[in-house]
């Protein structure tokens, strides 16, 4: 597992050193593995349809020229962005078809936390409270940064504000809403004021070769910095990418299908996070058929997770809270996944956001879960939970059934045999668990 992880993460320093000049094109695919559906066909742009984008100047905002940019340049044509840009006003680039943009300059969003939490300021994004600097949407759409496009968030100033304020609504970085056949390459993603990625509404998506990274200078964790968020989208790929952040690595909102997630190095994170799901009363949410492969995981609160809401309406933060709905997760396969000083190595948790045990089992969560598949798990948990290695808790056998593993190797730090928690569910399929279901 080391090795191959070391191999991928050199492929990624090679790419990052491509010119800054370049506009060819790269080719993605998925691979190793494949969501099942077809790859979509992008055409060769028109040559003589290229529009370059000038650097901001003196600060200026460019988002009026970017816009027209993408106005003049859309259906076939390339949008380049090889200089530096400051964003001072929302974007709506929901419109895009057959484009190419070549991002190899630096975006950097304003952090005028004033103008862009007025009514007319970022873009409302109602699920979980968040909104955003700019969305991209359309059909066939590739974004390619060659290693050394970069997306700037200035999330620092954000998460002072927060501090004081933690009813702050803070931009998600990158937005992708209703886009249908897309790549997106090579770029790197730093501070995000919220999510690093909200991937919405959309299909047949390729993401690869992303670096992203939330570091605050006070050293305290990034909050709500999650690395990539799925939601209403069927056959993406998430691929070959680095991320150093403060919460999910990658997670899988309501109705995320067909999902591919490999070759992944994730640090500081909270895992790779089926959920949360149940929030909301009234919603029906899904997740299935989800593979996540190849993952070396890192100093995180978790590895692999699964996470949904109880059938009482709990709170977790000022701006989260919910649990009542219902729906289903199923056929998720975690496999390949090595773990450095991980608190959990796996979790699986249908009491999210709710601390009052009683509760949970007075109101069990209406959120089946089913057909999970653990395998080929590697590494040496954290001290937290010492001797246990994970924690399985379901509210009942009729939420959970169907959960597999083999060769899970994990130990804890202090060379104890590995002990798991695990509880409301049939633990038969876990092969080499010893459960202790006195935990829970």
């Amino acid at each position: 597992m080391a090795s191959t992880a070391i191999h991928f993460l050199l492929a990624l320093a090679v790419a990052g050193t491509t010119s800054a000049l370049s506009l060819v094109r790269p080719t993605i695919q998925p691979f190793p593995l494949t969501t099942g559906s077809p790859a979509y066909f992008s055409p060769l742009r028109d040559s003589n349809k290229t529009c370059t984008v000038p650097a901001s100047v003196d600060g200026s905002d460019a988002a009026p020229a970017i816009l027209s940019a993408f106005q003049t340049c859309n259906n076939g044509g390339t949008i380049v962005l090889d200089a530096s840009y400051n964003i001072s006003s929302p974007l709506n680039l929901t419109f895009l078809s057959h484009v190419d943009v070549a991002l190899t300059g630096t975006v950097s969003f304003n952090p005028d936390i004033a103008f862009w939490t007025r009514v007319d300021g970022a873009y409302p994004i109602t699920y979980q409270n968040s909104s955003t600097f700019w969305k991209l949407g359309g059909e066939d759409v590739n974004i390619y940064g060659g290693g050394v496009g970069t997306l700037d968030g200035n999330g620092e100033v954000w998460w002072d504000a927060h501090l004081t304020n933690s009813s702050l609504v803070r931009p998600i970085l990158f937005v992708a809403d209703g886009l249908q056949g897309a790549t997106i390459s090579g770029l790197n993603f730093v501070n995000p004021p919220n999510w690093f990625n909200l991937i919405a509404n959309s299909s047949d998506v390729v993401v690869s070769g992303l670096n992203l990274s939330a570091v605050w200078s006070t050293g305290e964790e990034t909050p709500n910095s999650d690395g990539w968020d799925i939601y209403r989208s069927d056959s993406i790929v998430l691929q070959d990418s680095i991320v150093n952040n403060g919460d999910d690595c990658v997670s899988f909102k309501p109705n995320s299908t067909n999902i591919v997630v490999q070759n992944l190095y994730c640090n500081g994170s909270h895992g790779i996070s089926v959920g949360s799901l149940g929030q909301y009363v009234n919603e029906y949410d899904i997740a299935e058929n989800i593979t996540v492969y190849n993952i070396s995981m890192s100093n995180a609160g978790d590895g692999a997770r699964i996470k949904v809401w109880p059938g009482i309406e709990s709170t977790l933060s000022t701006l989260l809270n919910g649990g009542g709905g219902s729906g289903y997760v199923k056929n998720v396969t975690y496999q390949l996944f090595n773990n450095t000083n991980n608190d959990w190595s796996i979790e699986v948790n249908q009491c999210y956001g709710q601390s009052n045990a009683t509760l949970c089992e007075l109101y069990p969560s209406k959120m089946t879960i089913s057909e999970i598949y653990f395998k080929d798990f590697y590494g040496v948990t954290s001290t937290k939970n010492e001797p246990y290695v994970g924690t399985l808790v379901c509210s009942g056998p009729e939420q959970c059934s169907d959960f597999y593993a083999s060769n899970v190797n994990v130990t804890p730090p202090n060379g104890e045999a590995p002990k798991w928690v695990c509880s409301g569910f049939n633990t038969t399929g876990l092969q080499g668990f010893d459960c202790d279901t006195t935990e829970s």
